[in-house]
């Protein structure tokens, strides 16, 4: 099951829309849909947690805890509105391609993908672009 939370007040558009993407990109990974969590928050939110779980004193756009067995995808994902916002700016796209980005951004790594490497970010901005495509 798919879930979308928030702690200040932000609501996804087209939640039931979203969530069955969401839910077809796992499929389409050969995994299974477990609990997966998207929480909404601000930069302070987030910021916080980048200090006190990642030691990272940084803002960010978004956190994922990463809780899948096997082939079962789990986890908590907390996306920044603010830091998304600021993005989308930034690279010169609509706030909703930049939120979906990091939400199916989160997700890939539920499913093994890394961005640690400049091969693994090669990798995942394909994929990203490929799952936005099936929106």
């Amino acid at each position: 099951m798919i879930e979308f939370n928030t702690t200040h007040g932000f609501q996804i558009e087209n939640p039931t829309v979203i969530s069955s993407w969401l839910e077809r990109v796992i499929d389409e990974e050969h995994k299974e849909v477990g609990e997966v969590n998207y929480i909404f928050c601000d930069d302070e939110y987030l910021h916080k947690m980048n200090v006190e779980f990642l030691d990272h004193d940084t803002l960010t756009d978004v956190i994922s805890f990463d809780y899948t067995e096997g082939v079962v995808v789990s986890g908590d994902v907390y996306i920044s509105t603010e830091r998304v916002a600021e993005n989308a700016i930034e690279f010169d796209v609509s706030f909703t391609d930049e939120l979906h980005r990091v939400m199916v951004h989160g997700l890939l790594h539920y499913c093994g993908y890394k961005d640690k490497s400049d091969e693994d970010i090669v990798t995942m901005r394909a994929k990203e672009n490929y799952y936005l495509d099936k929106r």
